[in-house]
């Protein structure tokens, strides 16, 4: 016998798989809440520009802070580069069962599918989130394939109307596209930095210099080039964006770094305590080539700075410039 009136959360990423588990869940009748989530790592865009077909309300929930910590140690080790996908799902499943449980929603339920995923998606790899999650979750595209679940015993799902899916295969996810009659869902692709290699360089490297460091902190590996120096943090803009964003991450305490009479990189100096060179203008000779190996002590920090601001500027190499420094002493 099947209870009536009932409400599940579903994870949602915004992609094609999350929006048919939704699918599935609303043609028996159960009413839905779409929940996706944003840290450092991803962001919910994909979420909020497809969740509008689905006729259900969609809740985003800040996660950086727990990101951060799961990252550095995850319990069951890092996927692919730093992504700790199993740990990274259960906290979202644990923050799914803790949400029903406020809100009086009946299970929590997740667009996953067995074997498409080879590290994060085998049947151990499910059962692990589950078991660390200590929720317990639908898999509605693969139930038929998995361990009844507690959710299905209890009539608050039909099992016979859920599915089968297994593998990287698109072909039944295609079936499902026409027959739901799905008129916007994104192309598969990856949509945490995390399983890039270059951002987890950088990631590790922070990690390495500043174990204590900040959301806000993390935020700047995303922009422009990256240096340390005695565990002084150096971004240097690429772009016009790198810029503008730089721009608006800098805080107290930061020294910004720009050509004066040229356009070109601004460049944002990070855990420097105090340096004779603020609020100053500097003439420099940019050279033509770049040395930064070596030792360079806190109070040449700047000056080194100045140098690398004017060489990022190509056409400038081999001439003098000005380079302005300033200190951001307001929050």
């Amino acid at each position: 016998m099947f209870k009536n009136n009932i409400k599940a959360i579903v994870l949602f990423s915004g992609g094609l798989d999350s929006i048919l588990a939704i699918k599935v869940l609303q043609e028996q009748g159960i009413e839905v809440l779409a929940l996706t989530f944003e840290s450092n790592f991803f962001n919910a865009k994909k979420a909020r520009e497809n969740v509008g077909q689905l006729g259900v309300k969609l809740k985003v929930v800040d996660v950086k802070d727990g990101m951060i910590e799961i990252t550095k140690n995850p319990s069951f080790g890092y996927g692919k580069n730093m992504n700790p996908c199993i740990d990274c799902h259960a906290n979202m499943i644990k923050i799914a069962g803790q949400i029903a449980e406020e809100k009086g929603y009946d299970f929590v339920a997740t667009g996953e599918v067995l074997g498409q995923r080879p590290m994060s998606q085998n049947r151990e790899a499910l059962r692990q989130v589950a078991k660390l999650a200590g929720v317990p979750v639908l898999r509605p595209l693969s139930a038929k394939l998995l361990e009844e679940t507690e959710i299905e015993k209890e009539g608050l799902v039909n099992r016979e109307k859920l599915l089968d899916i297994h593998g990287r295969s698109r072909e039944k996810q295609e079936e499902l596209i026409r027959r739901y009659k799905i008129k916007k869902y994104p192309s598969p692709a990856g949509g945490c930095l995390l399983t890039d290699p270059s951002f987890a360089d950088r990631l590790r490297e922070m990690y390495k210099y500043w174990p204590d460091c900040k959301t806000q902190d993390i935020e700047l590996l995303k922009y422009g080039r990256i240096f340390w120096f005695n565990n002084i943090l150096v971004v240097i803009g690429r772009k016009k964006d790198d810029n503008e964003m730089l721009a608006k991450l800098a805080q107290k305490g930061d020294f910004m770094v720009e050509l004066k009479e040229e356009t070109g990189p601004l460049v944002l100096v990070r855990g420097l305590k105090s340096s004779k060179l603020f609020n100053d203008v500097l003439t420099v000779k940019v050279p033509t080539e770049l040395n930064i190996c070596g030792k360079i002590e806190n109070n040449e920090i700047l000056q080194k700075v100045a140098i690398m601001t004017g060489y990022y500027r190509p056409a400038l190499r081999n001439k003098e410039v000005k380079i302005k420094i300033n200190k951001i002493n307001t929050e």
